[in-house]
């Protein structure tokens, strides 16, 4: 049992403790960048969005079903992850840029968030150029809801989407629930259902907009008895 007086011996333990703890974190980190651990999601039926309720945000609330937004024209839907968030107002921005292509194709762009704190709604308006809706059983971020907490922060994409944002120019707070992650939906009238599903996959994963005007162009708007006369 000489060898357990051996200094060396008790230094060798050490560093093969440390290093099996530092390619243990290694291959943590690296598991964390890939979609291996990341939230599943499954798809939206157009029969599932239909039917959700959404208040209007006046000071005397209507509840109406989804359906209302897009069974004429369609629509353009942002799911807010969270109206504070920096990341959501870059992708806000982003979508309203699409908005004088939206109108001269006569489509509507709305969003919807699932809840209202203080003068959070308020101060997201200027981000957002279209109508925004509440869904407090937070139904867009279903079926299946997905939520994304302390793994955001050692993912890679993430933290380049902070610094985008950043640069960018958008600043944001804390306020509300955060942790649900959203999404970008584009619905012909009708039964032509869905065109496009975003879901966000990690903080600041936006839709890409040029599927969205794709998307946008596909939509055949709906005509009256009266107008086909």
């Amino acid at each position: 049992m000489s060898f357990l007086q051996d200094p060396s011996f008790f230094t060798m333990g050490m560093w093969s403790i440390g290093a099996g703890a530092l390619g243990a974190a290694a291959l943590a980190l690296f598991l964390a960048n890939t979609d291996v651990f990341l939230p599943k999601s499954r798809r939206a039926t157009l029969e599932y969005l239909e039917d959700i309720d959404l208040k209007t945000l006046e000071k005397e609330p209507r509840t109406f079903k989804a359906k209302e937004l897009w069974e004429k024209n369609g629509a353009v839907i942002m799911a807010v992850r969270r109206p504070g968030c920096f990341l959501c107002r870059e992708e806000a921005a982003d979508l309203s840029s699409l908005k004088p292509k939206l109108d001269e194709l006569g489509v509507p762009l709305y969003a919807v968030v699932k809840e209202q704190i203080r003068t959070e709604v308020k101060d997201f308006q200027p981000y957002f150029k279209g109508e925004i809706f509440l869904d407090e059983k937070k139904k867009f971020y279903g079926p299946q809801k997905r939520k994304m907490v302390f793994m955001g922060f050692v993912r890679l994409g993430v933290w380049y989407n902070f610094f985008r944002a950043w640069n960018g120019g958008f600043s944001g707070n804390l306020e509300g629930e955060g942790f649900i992650l959203g999404g970008v939906f584009v619905v012909g009238p009708g039964k032509q259902g869905l065109l496009l599903e975003h879901r966000e996959k990690e903080f600041g994963d936006k839709v890409n907009l040029a599927s969205v005007l794709e998307a946008a162009r596909k939509i055949q708007p709906q005509t009256s008895a009266s107008e086909t006369k």
